[in-house]
């Protein structure tokens, strides 16, 4: 049993329901049907701004004096924490800026500005707006809201705890929680822990933001170099010294999820629903089908956060594209077939009736010939059935599925391989997309060293991605490193990539 710190009368008393429904738990009949255990999705997409960030907002903001309210308060967010802010300020009458990145969607802008707050755009993540956030609260005295690491804003958060276990009376066995800072988990623990011990508190986080699970490992709080913002909701590189302190002691375990599982869990979440939650909102589905797969339980009863819906229109294609995948309903392969009449009419044969989702290729001398395939299957173990089946005719078949460079660039390169190119080093870069940016990207790279190839996409998300191939003569090496370095931008060398050599190299 946890030490009484004062979180369980917090939670009971929080001032939440001015502004907050309580939301509904609702039953996930398809989800519970595919997984064997009885699926149960917490709906706080539901929440008059979409996301259960007005919980923690709001309460902090209504213990606040008169004269606290009178001067104003700040925060720095991207998004959900935004919009809660500056609902409750709204209601509590109070003025409210929020420090933005000038990365953010204009439709969160928008979102916040039409709620009455002052946006101030800075900087190009939320730690930048954050330092600048408390530099304008200190200079003008506003009141800063913490977006998670305040135990006013845990006990708010925790409310949500309260609702789950009167609304399913009966045992539940574990509840999944989208971890970013830390404040969700954090609230949810304090109080189900208190009330229902046995029931499992587990934590899941993207495999690229994974600043709690990492912290938890080591024993003490990490700050991560680089977080991948898909799942925006929760990109932080560290999280809160007291949702830590809080999440070391009450919660059970930590699952970690890709962007593809993800992808695969907002479709999950809309085959149930009709609604498009948040990459971060789908967060606690994801979990709980790698947790039921890794475990092989069944007949259990999982909650599931389903913490937010404010979706990037624009995002939707890329989740269309890789929910399939992220289902292991389709296998990508690079296959290598001999370069003669009749080899395609052997590979189509060997497919059989499997849906064909994506064909790619382009005739090179040589041979052999490779080419980018998209099925569909059923899962893993047909993956591995069907390129075993290839190889036993002769076609050698690379399993591309968990192959980020495949499924992000070189499914749109193929054809583009040039035998002219020598010394070519290929590198994948990231920045921060707003407009403007691949301009000042390509300025950033100078005129020193000859392109070789140049991949860029808009995926409707906060980071641009660019694949470059550059020839850099030996004696510049270390000017091309010290280049890297300056440039000031995520990057991995992809050079020795399987996919690259197989369709572009």
């Amino acid at each position: 049993m946890k030490r009484d710190d004062g979180y369980l009368e917090k939670i009971l008393t929080a001032k939440v329901y001015d502004v907050a429904i309580e939301s509904p738990l609702d039953a996930a009949p398809a989800l519970s049907r595919r997984l064997g255990n009885s699926v149960w999705l917490k709906r706080e997409d539901k929440q008059p701004v979409f996301s259960f960030k007005l919980r923690g907002a709001y309460n902090k903001m209504a213990h606040l004096t008169a004269a606290q309210l009178a001067r104003g308060v700040i925060c720095a967010s991207a998004g959900n924490h935004a919009q809660g802010v500056a609902l409750a300020a709204q209601r509590l009458g109070a003025v409210a800026t929020i420090v933005m990145p000038v990365t953010t969607p204009r439709i969160k802008v928008a979102a916040v500005a039409a709620r009455g707050a002052k946006v101030v755009l800075h900087g190009d993540s939320y730690h930048e707006a954050a330092l600048h956030a408390k530099a304008l609260a200190k200079k003008h005295r506003l009141s800063f809201v913490h977006p998670y690491d305040d135990p006013l804003v845990i006990a708010g958060q925790g409310t949500i705890g309260v609702e789950i276990l009167r609304q399913h009376p009966q045992p539940i066995d574990a509840i999944f929680v989208p971890v970013g800072g830390g404040g969700l988990i954090a609230g949810i623990a304090s109080y189900v822990k208190r009330i229902s011990p046995k029931t499992r508190i587990i934590g899941v986080e993207p495999v690229d933001s994974n600043a709690m699970a990492a912290s938890l490992k080591a024993g003490r709080r990490l700050t991560l170099p680089h977080v991948n913002i898909f799942a925006d909701g929760v990109a932080v590189k560290q999280v809160g010294k007291e949702t830590f302190r809080i999440a070391r002691e009450l919660v059970d375990e930590m699952v970690l999820v890709d962007t593809d599982e993800i992808c695969a869990a907002i479709k999950d979440i809309f085959e149930e629903t009709r609604t498009v939650v948040e990459p971060s909102g789908a967060l606690a589905v994801a979990g709980i089908k790698r947790w039921v797969e890794r475990r092989r339980v069944g007949g259990k009863s999982l909650v599931a956060i389903a913490c937010g819906a404010n979706m990037n229109f624009d995002r939707l294609r890329f989740v269309a594209e890789r929910a399939e995948l992220g289902e292991h309903r389709e296998a990508v392969l690079g296959v290598t077939i001999p370069e003669k009449p009749g080899s395609f009419r052997a590979l189509c044969s060997l497919l059989g009736k499997r849906s064909v989702t994506e064909f790619n290729y382009r005739y090179s001398p040589g041979g052999e010939a490779h080419v980018y395939l998209g099925v569909a299957v059923s899962g893993r173990e047909e993956t591995q059935r069907l390129a075993a089946q290839l190889e036993k005719k002769g076609m050698r078949a690379a399993d591309l599925s968990d192959n980020e460079l495949a499924k992000m660039h070189v499914r749109h390169l193929v054809g583009g391989r040039s035998g002219e190119v020598g010394g070519e080093m290929l590198y994948r870069f990231e920045f921060p997309e707003r407009p403007g940016a691949l301009m000042n990207f390509l300025n950033g790279m100078g005129s020193g060293w000859n392109i070789t190839l140049f991949h860029y996409r808009n995926h409707g998300a906060d980071v641009g991605r660019v694949l470059v191939g550059l020839q850099v003569p030996a004696r510049e090496r270390g000017a091309f490193r010290r280049f890297l370095r300056d440039l000031g931008y995520d990057y991995a060398d992809e050079s020795r990539n399987p996919a690259y050599r197989l369709f572009l190299r």
